[in-house]
């Protein structure tokens, strides 16, 4: 085995990073705050670029079989007029998997976890929350805080994937630069099979009218409707019962719809100015808040994992120039986020904000008219490589 490699976070992006490696043949620990594995109902989407880089690490096969397969996407009015559509198959050749999945994070992070700790050299240590980091040349230490007090680790690198509310970079004094969008996001969850009532209904379409817009996203066994809620409207009101029952009927006037659950979370817009600081790497939401339109900043933490593993990995034998083989990592991702997915994420939710949505609509059924636009479009909105780099 190799030097280990120490990982905060046991979310789906801190266990992609953590079975890459350990696939390599390299030590890991993974530290997880919480006693047990997130079963949050958070993100649900995965990019055909996402399951490409997943393939190798063997999880794809029962994650789809848990999730829905989503061959397309529309934009619909109220009135269930389709005003656009694009179909995936359009990314044939180049994605071993031309549609999006829709399946729970937790879902993921369950099969890393097992597939993870199926190889030796592995550590998945619950209720362990990182409070200080000690980094020199060529190694990191860090102390841990426990149900039994404290523990210490020491590896060659830290890999901080622990999410919004970082506690690596809490404990190693580093800003997270931005701000929280001045809107919300209301997920209401139903278990009413929204395609059997509603004519022609997509797993994933984005309803856009002066009137009322939202997004609609079909799992295997529930629906989600994601509203943006104006900062003016207090959080408590808008998940009151009453509240949520009008703005459902309003969205969906001749459906009868099971309201199952109904949550708020903000949204923010927050980049790290340098994603690696000497032994320690910042990868996922630990690195990058984005709006959570497109399930793009998870997609894209999980591009962070696959390439850190691989370079962690150089470093470890030894390949190449060191700081030149992490600082081109940081530099790549960061790179990544703010060319291609905060601009995606915030165009993608053009439309939803409360305004006239027509102009964002008008543009988006000139990009389906045409087939190369629309294979450019979903090539870069699905993070494929091939196509994601031009603007």
């Amino acid at each position: 085995m190799s030097d280990g490699v120490l990982i905060a976070g046991a979310g789906p992006v801190g266990l992609t990073c953590a079975l890459a490696l350990a696939r390599h043949g390299i030590a890991v620990t993974v530290l997880e705050r919480g006693d047990t594995l997130s079963t949050a109902s958070r993100a649900s989407t995965f990019h055909p670029g996402t399951l490409d880089l997943l393939e190798p690490l063997g999880v794809v096969p029962e994650l789809t079989a848990a999730g829905r397969l989503v061959s397309h996407i529309q934009w619909r009015d109220l009135t269930g007029t389709v005003l656009a559509a694009m179909d995936f198959a359009v990314l044939q050749g180049l994605t071993r998997h031309p549609y999006r999945l829709h399946a729970e994070q937790s879902t993921l992070t369950r099969l890393l976890a097992a597939a993870l700790l199926a190889l030796p050299g592995t550590r998945l240590l619950t209720g362990h929350e990182v409070r200080d980091v000690i980094t020199a040349p060529g190694s990191v230490r860090i102390r841990a805080t426990t149900r039994a007090g404290t523990s210490e680790f020491t590896g060659r690198f830290l890999v901080a994937a622990d999410g919004a509310h970082s506690s690596v970079r809490t404990a190693l004094g580093v800003d997270f630069p931005g701000e929280d969008y001045p809107h919300y996001a209301l997920r209401v969850i139903t278990g009413t099979p929204l395609d059997e009532k509603v004519p022609g209904l997509a797993p994933l379409a984005y309803i856009r009218d002066v009137r009322q817009s939202f997004s609609v996203l079909g799992l295997r066994d529930h629906w989600r409707l994601i509203f943006r809620i104006p900062a003016g409207i207090d959080a408590g009101d808008a998940v009151r019962p009453d509240a949520v029952r009008d703005l459902v009927r309003r969205a969906l006037p001749q459906t009868d719809v099971r309201i199952d659950d109904a949550h708020t979370y903000r949204v923010s817009r927050r980049v790290l100015e340098r994603y690696r600081h000497g032994t320690v790497f910042f990868a996922g939401d630990a690195a990058h808040l984005t709006s959570t339109a497109g399930g793009l900043n998870m997609n894209c933490g999980l591009h962070d994992a696959a390439d850190l593993a691989e370079t962690l990995t150089a470093l470890l034998r030894g390949d190449g120039n060191p700081d030149e083989h992490a600082d081109r990592w940081a530099e790549r991702r960061r790179a990544a986020l703010v060319g291609t997915v905060l601009p995606l994420s915030e165009a993608r939710a053009r439309g939803a904000d409360g305004g006239d949505p027509r102009a964002a609509v008008a543009e988006v059924a000139r990009t389906a008219a045409d087939p190369a636009l629309t294979r450019h479009y979903l090539a870069r909105s699905s993070l494929l490589p091939a196509l994601s780099a031009t603007a």
